[in-house]
Parts: structure tokens; sequence; C-alpha cells
């Protein structure tokens, strides 16, 4: 019997692990020697711990222990990270105690950063820690030697679990794990989550078929210190960015010693990056991050931020997971955080010790932000997380999992099966759509059967199936992933000759193709000018000035408003004894409406219908998130023009929608048109002919492997992806309507692109509970609705309706003036 299992039996670590950590002065907590004892006793474990807490060393010090005492040979750990930078932070710090305490352990990361001959060399002789991503996993389990490289591995170590486990990435390595669990049946794994709302959930999706993992929670470190920051400047009424605080932003930077800025998006963190160059005065080392930037950039970053030669870093979630960067005293969130879990995670940056409260400092865009932050707040005081529920598995996601097993060797569909349906995201999944997803992999299904390309399995002896040829592995490793993304060009920055230069990173194919030589964009922090692309490569040259400088988007960068956020929004708006505790501004808006209108009660959904020049105005309080709301707002103008109101355009924000008609609505038909029956044939008669199903088929197809994101030396632009999807759309729609694809895409877009049972779930919630309020004109809660940037016009709405449109001007200062002056 192993020395480590009769330690870990007796719940006892060996003497060099208490001396290196009474010699660093710490003690071993409870939960990290439990942690060594589950693994004695083979025992998959959950550990909810605080950040700061040592909890991702707690997963590491059985392996660390039992590599050392055993002396064992190959791959005997592996550790997957829903982040490279993460994986790349975890070997820095695993070498630390291995040298310290002399360890005979051997640690390696594994990304898609990592070198193709290291990644050949990894194969062939593999560390004894292997630190990777889901994708990497996928990949290194689609070659023959693949049973032989896990055959021996021990434990494996899923971090940061509650971050991409309920999502389609999620489906993806819970299918990897299913397949090391055929090659290494004797391996337990370990979860490590700081936030998580659903532990049960989570320790069930980690389990083995039928067995959920052990639950142990570490308990709670100290409360956060937040408070909403009071900037010199008045708080807009909307708006997405909070350049009103810029300055004072600087200055708390200025107050600290390291400091993290999180934005929601990759574009929001470019442009607060320019507006703090343009007010920093002193100089100070200030930086950007996020995941469009390339490696070495990143690895920079990562590197001066641990070492404490950065003052503040302008961060995405690309740095929000466990990443340890030193001392960082304060952490800023600019714009509302959109999700408790997400704002403890970021928070949780700060002062990364488990006794020692953290600091943070949170900056609304608006005034419903502020609503947003203190909601936030609230309910980080009471100790109340949220979280996403799980949802049945995606199965575009099996279908590329069918082909990675075939890559490696013959499968057989009663075998795969049973590991797919073996998993907490399948477990649901019926043998008959089991049989059409697998028919699918063989051949495309009966329609593209015809085509070769699409033949990808051939049968060989006993009702098995291997990958058909060569041509077919090498096509699916280079596709391996559930992240479907816009195509992207590399930013080259010019040196003085102009002939080469320093790649930055990358930018959008859409972006970059908006771009005329002279124009000027923020990237990576710098402003640059742009010369012209060449061989597929952004190239720019350093500039000083030129006009208002473009901001590269991403697609798929906006965070959704949880439900439960959205709940405890309602609740401080609905509670004017919580209002004390908002800042000057808020509250003086709130109180101008509850004198003009009516505050949205928390059980009732408000509308308020007012004129504005020439149109009409009807606003709906949903509080579901832009998502839902634009899904609302598209099904509620096709109603509104069947029933001749001539909708003119909507606006969406996470709080609530405004439609502009030509005609009045009255109370009666404006309550009417949020009846559940709208989810009916309204949705039926638009989805069929939305684009938005075609995009959807084009990620379901990319992950299946119907259509190819890489090639041979080459990238598929966005346009060629589309023109082909769309047409074997068309071919499948007209010829093969009950194509599996079809089915998925139609699921996946109710899911992820309308939010269907969020708005469903509105639907039902209110009926019965709507409140109509006649305005002459708007209310200041209305205001940030309307004067929302993005707005969208119906389609076929005349030539009188742009008109009509065009003629307003919707200055929020000039409409509260107006408020004042009827309440005078």
């Amino acid at each position: 019997m192993d020395k480590v299992l009769t330690r870990a039996r007796a719940n006892a670590v060996p003497d060099y692990v208490e001396r290196w950590f009474a010699g660093k002065g710490w003690e071993l907590r409870d939960y990290q020697r439990k942690m060594v004892e589950a693994f004695g006793k083979r025992r998959s474990t959950l550990l909810v711990a605080p950040t700061g807490g040592g909890k991702t060393l707690s997963g590491f010090l059985p392996s660390l222990i039992d590599i050392h005492e055993t002396r064992a040979k190959g791959l005997h750990t592996l550790y997957i990270s829903p982040l490279k930078a993460l994986a790349n932070d975890i070997e820095r710090n695993l070498h630390r105690p291995i040298e310290e305490m002399g360890l005979s352990v051997t640690v390696e990361s594994r990304t898609g950063d990592t070198p193709a001959g290291k990644r050949k060399r990894q194969r062939e002789r593999p560390p004894n820690i292997l630190l990777t991503t889901p994708e990497s996993i996928m990949l290194m389990l689609s070659f023959p030697d693949a049973r032989k490289l896990f055959a021996n591995v021990r434990s494996v170590i899923v971090d940061e679990v509650h971050s991409f486990a309920p999502t389609k990435r999620g489906d993806f390595t819970a299918l990897a794990l299913a397949r090391l669990a055929e090659f290494a049946p004797d391996h337990i794994r370990f979860g490590l989550s700081a936030t998580a709302a659903h532990p049960e959930n989570l320790a069930a999706w980690l389990g083995f078929a039928g067995r959920p993992a052990t639950l142990l929670k570490a308990g709670l470190n100290a409360k956060p210190n937040i408070r909403i920051m009071r900037a010199r400047k008045v708080m807009p009424y909307g708006g997405f960015l909070s350049q009103y605080a810029v300055p004072d932003i600087y200055d708390a930077i200025r107050a600290t010693r390291s400091c993290i800025v999180f934005v929601n998006t990759r574009a929001q963190a470019e442009m607060l990056m320019q507006m703090l160059w343009t007010v920093n005065d002193d100089s100070l080392p200030i930086t950007v991050y996020h995941g469009s930037l390339n490696r070495e950039q990143r690895r920079r970053t990562e590197a001066m931020m641990a070492a404490g030669k950065l003052r503040a870093v302008v961060a995405t979630a690309a740095l929000e997971l466990g990443i340890d960067w030193g001392d960082v005293d304060l952490v800023i969130q600019v714009g509302a955080p959109k999700g408790v879990s997400r704002l403890l995670q970021r928070i949780g940056r700060s002062n990364h010790r488990m006794d020692v409260p953290s600091e943070a400092l949170l900056v609304p865009s608006n005034r419903f932000e502020s609503l947003e932050c203190q909601a936030a707040m609230n309910a980080i005081a009471r100790g109340v997380l949220d979280g996403d529920e799980p949802v049945d598995g995606s199965q575009d996601v099996v279908i590329q999992y069918i082909v990675n097993c075939a890559c490696g060797e013959s499968i057989h569909p009663d075998e795969i099966f049973a590991e797919v349906t073996g998993t907490v995201p399948y477990k649901m999944l019926a043998r008959e759509d089991f049989d059409r997803l697998f028919r699918f992999a063989v051949n495309g299904g009966t329609v593209l059967s015809n085509y070769e390309r699409y033949l990808r399995l051939r049968p060989v002896e006993d009702g098995r199936y291997v990958a058909a040829t060569n041509m077919v592995r090498r096509r699916h490793r280079m596709n391996i992933g559930v992240i479907v993304e816009a195509a992207r060009l590399k930013v080259m920055k010019l040196n003085k000759t102009g002939k080469t230069g320093r790649i930055l990173g990358e930018v959008e194919e859409g972006f970059a193709q908006g771009l005329t030589p002279g124009d000027t964009f923020m990237f990576a922090g710098e402003l640059l000018s742009f010369a012209r692309i060449r061989d597929l490569v952004v190239e720019a040259r350093p500039a000083t000035g030129g006009g208002e400088p473009k901001i590269p988007a991403y697609a798929g960068g906006n965070m959704p408003l949880s439900t439960f956020l959205a709940d405890g929004v309602r609740h401080v708006l609905s509670t004017p004894s919580s209002w004390r505790k908002l800042p000057a501004e808020t509250r003086e808006w709130l109180r101008l409406q509850q004198d003009f209108s009516i505050i949205p009660p928390e059980d009732t959904l408000l509308i308020e219908h007012f004129p504005r020049g020439r149109l009409f105005h009807t606003v709906f309080y949903t509080f579901e998130g832009r998502l839902a709301g634009q899904t609302l707002g598209l099904l509620l103008t096709r109603r509104m023009e069947r029933q001749g109101f001539k909708p003119v355009s909507f606006t969406v924000t996470d709080y609530g929608l405004a439609i502009a008609t030509l005609e009045t609505i009255p109370e009666e038909e404006a309550k009417a048109l949020l009846s559940p029956d709208i989810l009916g044939d309204d949705l039926e008669e638009w989805i069929m002919d939305a684009a938005m199903l075609r995009r959807s088929f084009r990620h379901v197809a990319i992950v299946a492997g119907l259509a190819e994101q890489q090639h041979v030396g080459q990238r598929s632009t966005v346009r060629q992806l589309t023109v082909n999807t769309n047409l074997i759309y068309d071919v499948l729609r007209r010829h093969e309507p009950d194509h599996i694809l079809l089915t998925v895409a139609r699921r996946d877009a109710e899911r992820e692109l309308l939010d269907l049972k969020r708005l469903s779930d509105m639907l039902l919630r209110f009926q019965g509970r709507l409140l109509y309020h006649g305005l002459d004109r708007a209310s200041p809660l209305a205001i940030p609705v309307l004067t929302e940037v993005r707005t969208e016009q119906v389609r076929g709405a005349g030539v009188e309706a742009l008109l009509a449109q065009a003629s307003l001007a919707l200055d929020a200062e000039q409409m509260i003036e107006d408020v004042r002056a009827a309440l005078a």
C-alpha cells in the first residue's frame, strides 16, 4: 500500500509539508487536510472555499505528496483551467513549493499557446502534472496513444468549475471527463470554486455517472469592503461607460500600490484605457489586458503585475478567475456587475488572502446601474450568490465528441451512448436522438451523404466505426472546441522602416474591413493609424492624433443581467427606505419619478405611455436583461404592426424596452400586447424568417464539424462561413426539414440568442399584474431607456415614420427640465 494512502487514511500530512507551511508562517487549514484524506480514500470532492484561502494548493497538495512518495512516473495529475492565463499562473506558483520542499515532481502547462514541438514531446514524455484547458485535453484524447498516455492518471483537478460547468463549454468538458474515465477508470476528481451558487449541482456535474462528488465547504472569508464611487461630476442618466468618473478612477489608482480595473467587454477596456491615458499626468504604469492581445503581451503583463511593476491593469473577464496577482490593493468595477457571483469573483482579486477583506469600488455608468450596484452589494452583505441552473447539454457537442473518439480508436455506438449519458448534461438524452446524432457524424444525414466531404466515419468489423481518412482526423483536430468567434486579423505595429513590426494581438475581420488609410484606432492601449491590410495582417503606425479614434468591437462580449440581480434591482427600486444608500443624484432622480409618475412595484410590470414630438412612446419596465428585451421588442413590433399602431423603432436596455409608434396605444390594447400567446404564432412566424436562426445554424454547424473555421494554413472568413452554412441551411430546410442540425439550431437559438425561457417566465409572472400609466411627457425613469444609443428600426416603417423619428431631440437634461416644469 502506498505510503501516502496510509497517511491520508490516518488524516495525516507528511512532516516536510507541515514544516514548509510553518516556515511560511502559515497553518494547514482543516479543509486542506480533508483534501489529502479524500485523495487517500479515492473520493471525488468539490471544494468550495473563499478566494485567498489556499484553495488551489488544496487541490494539488495530495498529488504533490503522492507523486513524491511513490516516485510516480508519467502523467499523474491533470489540471483543467477555463483560461490559458490561469494555467500559466498556476505553473509559475507551483514551482515554488516543489522546489522549497525538494519534491521530485515535474509540472508543465499545455494550451493553444504552447509550441507544437513541446506539445509533441509532452505526449511522448509527459510531466507528472499537466496544466491545460478543456480544448487541449480533448485534442490529446483524439490521438491513438491517448489510452496509454492517460492510463495512470490518478487525479483530475477542475478549477473555477462554476465558471463553465453550466455552459456549452461545460458540456464539452463533461464529455472529455467521460472519455478520461474510460482510459483512467481509477482516477478521482477535485473541483475548486469560490462562488458556487448551486454547489450540489456542481458536485453532480463533477462526479462520475450517478455518483456526485462529495461537497466540502470551507466557510466564509472576511466580508469585502465595497462602496459606490462618489464622483465629482454628475452621474449621467444613460450611457454604457463611466466617462464622467475617469478623473476619480485615476485618483483611486494613484492612491493604491496596485489595482485592477474591471470592465465587461474588450471594447470597453480599450476605451477606458484611452480615457485614463488622457488624464495620466503622473505617467503611472497602466496597461490593458484582454483575450485578443497576443500571447507575448499577455505574458509580459502577467509577469509585470505579479512583480509589482504596474500600478493598474484595465481588464476584462480574462483576469477575473483565480490568478494570483500579488499585492493588489483595490479592485474597481467600471459599469454594472451584471451578476453577484461575478462581482464577488472579481473583488476577490484584491487582498488575495482569506482573513483580509477585499477592497472594491463600483463605478456605475448611469443611474439605473447604480441601482444594480446597490442590489449586488446587498446580496453580498447577505451572503447570497446567483448562478445558472443546469440545462440539457447542447447536442452539437455530442457530434464533435463522437468524431473525436473515432479519430483515436474504433468506437461502437452503444459504448459512446453509455459514456455520453453517464454525464449530467446528457443524462436525459434519448437513444433515438443519439442515433440521429451518430448518423450525422457518419455521413451528414440523408441529403449530405451524397457528398464525399461529409463522410467522416466508416464502418469496420462488429458494428464499430473509425475516422474515414487521415484528412478527416486532421480537419477535426484543427477545429476542436465550442468557442465560435468571428474571423480575426492580426494587428502589427510597424517600425520606422514601415516594412515590419511587432504583433500586438487580433481584431475582428469586420472592424478591420471598415478602416481606411489614415483612420486612427485604439488597440492594446496604443493609438494607431491604419496603413493597410496585407496577408491577413492589419498594418498600422503609431499615431499622435487625427480625430476621434475608433475602438475595436468584438462579437459576443456583452454580459447578461442575471435573473437574481434583476430581482434585486426591482426590490431596491420599489423600497424607498433603501434609497438612502444610493448616490445623491440617483435619489433625486427616483424622487422626481415618484412625484411625476409611479415607482414600479416589485410584483408589477409598469407600462408608461406618452407623446413626444410626432410619435408616441410606450415603455415596458421589464428588468429582464437586454437579450429577452430584444426578443420582446421584435415580437411586439410585429404585433403592433398588424394591429395598426405603426411602430417605428425600439430601444432596449437591461431594465426596459421603449417602442416608438405613429399611433397612440390605449391601456387595454397595451396590456393585451403582453399576453403569453405572443410566444406562439407570433414567435413561430418571426423565428422561421429571422436571420438569427441562420446565425444559430452557423454556430451549430461549426461545432458539429459541418463547417470549419480553420483550414491548413488559413482561417475561413465570416463571409465564407456565412455563405457556406446559409447554402446548407436552405438545402436542408427544403429537402430534409427534420434534419437533426436544424432541430439543434432551433433549440440553441431559443436558449442562447432569444432567452425565451426567461421571457416566457416574465410574461406568465406578470399576467394580471400589469400597471398602465398614461403621461403627457417622458418620465424620469423612461429617459435612460429613450436615450439608449442603440436603436432598432422597424423594417418597412415608411418615410413618414423615419422623418418623425429624425425630428426627435432626445436630450436627457432637457427632458428632466420638462418634468420639473410640469411639477412646478
